[in-house]
């Protein structure tokens, strides 16, 4: 048998491992923060749908489209983010458990919150995953992974933007709207 088809055979019958020009002390490091993201995403998407569901009150049309807008960007991500793990050689989440377990983002299981401590909890999340996504941009950077980077500066700059609208949407005004 021929050394290519040697090799082919074997990696019909490896376990998953996707072949990348990087070390595996990037492929470990780069999923492993990857992943945190992934589960934070997953996390923070819930969350938003959870606000998005309950809200009520005078703004409450504003708010239900605001959060379901913010929802699916966040759902949005997740599958660009899980491939990326996957480009680089790594295996990412497998379950809901998996995320739960991973997360740092906090549930909230209130029976009733009000609207404004909703836009406000989610604003908190969203600029601390900005932090972290800045974080794992990092460790990109130390291994001079561009594709994942790149990606990464796209989702800090639509974080920022769901923090300032949350952040506006959620400023008490006065008697006059303003």
């Amino acid at each position: 048998m021929s050394v290519a088809k040697e090799q082919g055979e074997r990696a019909r019958v490896a376990p998953i491992s996707t072949p990348t020009d990087l070390g595996s002390d990037a492929t470990r490091d780069i999923s492993a923060a990857m992943n945190l993201i992934l589960a934070d995403v997953f996390a923070l998407y819930l969350k938003t749908k959870n606000f998005h569901w309950h809200v009520s009150g005078p703004h409450f049309r504003d708010y239900h489209l605001m959060l379901d807008e913010q929802g699916d960007e966040l759902y949005g991500m997740t599958d660009p983010i899980a491939e990326r793990v996957r480009k680089v050689g790594g295996r990412t989440m497998t379950s809901i458990g998996h995320i739960a377990r991973t997360q740092r983002v906090l549930d909230n299981d209130a029976d009733y919150v009000q609207p404004l401590d909703m836009l406000a909890e989610l604003c908190d999340d969203s600029k601390n995953l900005a932090a972290r996504l800045r974080e794992a941009h990092s460790v990109c950077d130390t291994y001079n992974d561009t594709a994942t980077a790149s990606l990464i500066e796209n989702w800090i700059d639509a974080t920022e933007r769901r923090t300032w609208f949350l952040f506006e949407a959620s400023r008490r005004g006065d008697g006059t709207g303003h």
